[in-house]
């Protein structure tokens, strides 16, 4: 029943991505989307690219970083296909923490510290959504004359309180003892079970207030980057407008893109580009040109990512084997 229940759920998300994206195909005139396209800088979208790909190896070693701070000693290989598997299943499960999910089954069977792996992709989550919301603060804060416009601001106020809500429930006891309570129906036992995990799960982290630290600055790096790459596209495509849109909006884009209802994120990230670009004045046509053109490049380094898994299964293998003697001088 589990089983069917699951399938249903990912049948109803590829669903929900195929409708908004038909909705929003037949809002645009798609031979404009292809000119626009065709006629682009080159140059421009490879930059784009490149700092693309400069945003992943920054999340890979985000993520290494956790890792060696509660002695997982892997090899920077290891730890590459794993992230890379992730990258990969992104591109089919819910939102991009379907590829969290999977990069935590993998590294968990690898190393047999199911609790340990998954505090660190867990923090490493949550490190970029603190990163992500403390760009938007300082976006909106030095741009707020430019933008002006109340649903933003709206809109920043529901992710930061979001994030405190979640601070407050792992890391305030009062608050964590309380939440425990309020939970205390029979429905809400997995939910329960869950905080009740993290929470034990993060305290491995309790005395690594440097690695938190830098993990948390390559956060904040690693979201300023996603503005640069809108940025660099935008340019390419002929769109010149105030760098700071960009830095306000590219951070609820990506909070709204976490929600788990659409596979990858795709079509929801179109059209919520579309709505917020509209506020500075940007098409359409353009704004959609832009989200697609970033999503082709999560789609080149998600089949990349593929490749990687699946030309090193016999790897894997090899090393699981080799996993218990490792890992019981490393705990």
């Amino acid at each position: 029943m589990q089983i069917f229940k699951k399938i249903v759920s990912i049948f109803l998300r590829f669903g929900i991505s195929i409708i908004l994206l038909i909705f929003l195909f037949k809002q645009v005139d798609e031979k404009s989307m292809l000119e626009t396209v065709k006629h682009a800088d080159k140059p421009l979208l490879l930059l784009a690219f490149v700092i693309f790909l400069m945003n992943y190896v920054f999340g890979l070693y985000r993520w290494h970083m956790l890792l060696r701070a509660i002695k997982i000693q892997l090899p920077l290989k290891r730890t590459i296909i794993s992230y890379a598997g992730g990258t990969f299943f992104s591109l089919f499960l819910p939102s991009t923490i379907g590829g969290d999910f999977m990069r935590s089954i993998d590294l968990a069977g690898h190393t047999n510290r199911p609790k340990e792996v998954i505090a660190t992709v867990f923090l490493d989550r949550l490190s970029g959504y603190i990163g992500l919301v403390t760009l938007a603060l300082v976006s909106v804060a030095i741009g707020w004359r430019l933008v002006g416009d109340k649903s933003v601001l709206f809109s920043i106020a529901i992710i930061t309180v979001l994030l405190i809500v979640i601070l407050l429930i792992l890391f305030n006891k009062f608050i964590y003892e309380k939440t425990n309570k309020l939970l205390h129906s029979p429905d809400a036992g997995k939910i329960r079970e869950l905080i009740k995990n993290l929470h034990q799960e993060i305290h491995l982290f309790r005395h690594k207030k440097e690695t938190i630290l830098y993990n948390l600055i390559m956060s904040v790096i690693i979201q300023a980057l996603g503005p640069l790459i809108f940025f660099s596209i935008s340019r390419a495509l002929g769109l010149k407008i105030n760098i700071i849109y960009f830095f306000v909006f590219l951070p609820i884009i990506g909070a709204i893109t976490l929600l788990p209802i659409s596979i990858g994120g795709l079509g929801l990230r179109d059209a919520t580009t579309i709505y917020f670009f509209a506020k500075a004045g940007v098409g359409k046509d353009l704004a959609f040109s832009m989200s697609l053109i970033n999503f082709s490049f999560i789609l080149i380094t998600g089949v990349c990512g593929g490749l990687i898994y699946v030309f090193t299964i016999r790897h894997r293998r090899i090393q699981h084997h080799k996993t218990p003697a490792v890992y019981k001088t490393t705990n």
